[in-house]
């Protein structure tokens, strides 16, 4: 069985993840106390399923998150394919998807404003974000955007090997939080101030054309992709890691941190085939 858990914070994009696994196979139940999983293992129904997805998340209740890291570290012993999803975002963002859909965050009240139950949703959601397999940052993904990925990194048969996606970004949109590896290319000669390329991204031959002249673009690519071979195989074999984020970052996220992330998605989708996927966070691409 390859059983996924699907956490993280109220307006995060949780409901659309769970039905994303469902239109992929999974069979999927959501707002479960994790006191229930071990049990619901149990039950023929679900021991027959191949692909099993549950939500556990603050609507259990606060009692029921204290014991959840324990009951997930029982359920791996149990289930050695359990991987831990834990999506989430900052709270400016939850704040206005909570106030565009008028909908109720589970832990307001008339006593406590939503930014409060947003501030205390995560803090009691920590133990469970420290122990997951992969998180992912929602602030600037599209429901679309989430559903490409999630179909990408989690939606197979098994996680033998290890799940890479190279994302590049620009650091004046904010570095992404979810990052492994983090690597700040604004070192680099910059096309953005040569008039005719300034339009152009990083997959365009003009930039392409332009960078590839620069003798230390072609020398900070090279000394991260022989930094990521040679420690890519001890993540896999050693950490046990099911899913590795490697971030390039550039002033604006179009140019240099575009073509440094394709060329590097191209040298290691020849190694590691389907298990690498490739993200333009400002360009709103994924493949």
């Amino acid at each position: 069985m390859h059983l996924v858990i699907i956490s993280g914070m109220s307006g995060a994009g949780k409901s659309y993840a769970l039905h994303t696994l469902e239109d992929n196979g999974y069979y999927c139940i959501d707002n479960l106390p994790s006191q229930l999983l071990e049990a619901l293992l149990g039950t023929p129904q679900i021991a027959k399923q191949p692909y099993l997805a549950v939500g556990i998340d603050i609507r259990g209740g606060r009692d029921s998150l204290l014991d959840t890291p324990a009951i997930i570290k029982r359920v791996r012993q149990r289930v050695p394919s359990t991987q831990v999803i834990y999506l989430y975002a900052n709270p400016e963002v939850l704040r206005k998807r909570y106030n565009e859909t008028r909908r109720r965050h589970p832990l307001t009240s008339e006593a406590q404003e939503l930014d409060k139950a947003i501030a205390l949703e995560a803090t009691l959601l920590e133990p469970l974000a420290i122990d997951a397999d992969l998180r992912l940052d929602t602030s600037h993904i599209g429901v679309y955007e989430l559903g490409r990925m999630l179909k990408a990194r989690v939606c197979q048969t098994e996680q033998q090997h290890l799940s890479l996606m190279i994302q590049s970004f620009g650091f004046k949109h904010n570095p992404p939080t979810d990052s492994d590896f983090l690597f700040d290319v604004r070192c680099l000669p910059n096309p953005y101030w040569e008039s005719d390329l300034r339009t152009q991204t990083g997959r365009d031959k003009g930039i392409i054309e332009w960078l590839e002249k620069h003798e230390e673009v072609q020398r900070m690519y090279r000394d991260i992709r022989d930094f990521l071979s040679n420690w890519l195989p001890s993540h896999d074999s050693n950490c046990q890691r099911a899913y590795l984020t490697v971030s390039i970052g550039c002033t604006g996220g179009r140019h240099r941190s575009v073509y440094l992330a394709e060329q590097l998605y191209q040298h290691f989708h020849q190694t590691l085939g389907e298990n690498v996927i490739l993200r333009h966070r400002e360009l709103n691409y994924v493949r």
